[in-house]
């Protein structure tokens, strides 16, 4: 949790930076251009400017929410933020490992899925021996949780 904070923090850092003390010089320097009805320079300034205070927002929520979540509070016996979970797909009979990130650390190449994804939603609160069914870009798929083992247990 502590890198995601950090990732996001940094981020927030940048951002702040550019929307101070960046943005302001292109925008002055843009309106010496003259005409701002058709100034390319000072409206993609400003098009910047707004996006970047769009994202500050977004950073800072996302902090809040960070901030907020109670690892007391996880499941120590239902998927949940941090499990790792061994799923049986009965169709291609292959078993696949995923761990439950946030989704600024989901990486699905490694085996990090977010939360909020497809198959980590199917997987939120389900139990060892639970089977879900997905709705995938590809298709249908279906899964049989046949380890579990939560934040908790991987904290020991």
């Amino acid at each position: 949790m502590e890198e995601v904070k950090k990732r996001l923090t940094e981020e927030l850092e940048s951002l702040e930076e550019e929307l101070n003390f960046v943005l302001p010089k292109e925008i002055q320097k843009a309106r010496e251009f003259g005409d701002l009805r058709e100034n390319a320079e000072y409206k993609a300034a400003l098009e910047r400017q707004t996006i970047v205070k769009a994202r500050i927002m977004q950073i800072r929520q996302r902090i809040s929410e960070v901030d907020s979540i109670d690892l007391s509070r996880i499941p120590t016996d239902r998927a949940a933020y941090g499990s790792v979970v061994v799923l049986f797909e009965t169709e291609r009979q292959e078993k696949i490992t995923y761990r439950l990130v946030t989704s600024e650390e989901s990486d699905p190449e490694n085996g990090m899925i977010s939360t909020v994804s497809p198959i980590g939603q199917a997987l939120m609160g389900k139990e060892e021996g639970d089977e879900i069914k997905v709705k995938t870009p590809n298709g249908w798929r279906n899964f049989e949780i046949s380890r579990l083992t939560t934040i908790h247990e991987l904290d020991e």
